[in-house]
């Protein structure tokens, strides 16, 4: 349980950005939810001109994961859930390094998002979840 706390209080400082970002969206229209004991944030203004613009379908900052639906959330939550438990791992230094290793793969030639480290984590075990292996997250 100390351990527990420790770990939410390593991810607060990313996590309070995604709650600032998540009041945004609720002013906005949108709606919250908790699953898996972290804060989703879906609907409203800002998900329908987010797809339309080419944006993301959703993206975790700390403990809130804001997406375009229910739906997208639901098909999204375990790749969403290893940038949470990234976030818990990394503390405040997620959001620059996230930021720093997607500009690297740029400067390297490679593509921001799918070259990205942190990206193919969440694909990896995206992938081990859907073939079966269930303790991949």
């Amino acid at each position: 349980m100390m351990i527990r706390m420790l770990v939410f209080l390593w991810a607060l400082p990313t996590t309070l950005i995604g709650l600032a970002a998540g009041l945004l969206w609720l002013a906005l229209g949108a709606q919250a939810r908790i699953r898996h004991g972290v804060l989703e944030v879906h609907g409203g203004w800002l998900a329908k001109r987010m797809l339309h613009a080419g944006g993301f379908a959703a993206m975790a900052l700390g403990h809130v994961i804001i997406g375009c639906s229910p739906d997208v959330l639901d098909q999204l939550r375990t790749h969403e859930h290893v940038h949470v438990k990234q976030a818990e791992r990394w503390g405040i230094l997620f959001i620059p390094a996230y930021l720093l290793a997607g500009l690297w793969q740029l400067v390297c030639g490679r593509h921001a998002y799918y070259d990205h480290p942190f990206e193919r984590e969440a694909f990896a075990v995206e992938r081990a979840v859907d073939a079966g292996c269930d303790h991949a997250l």
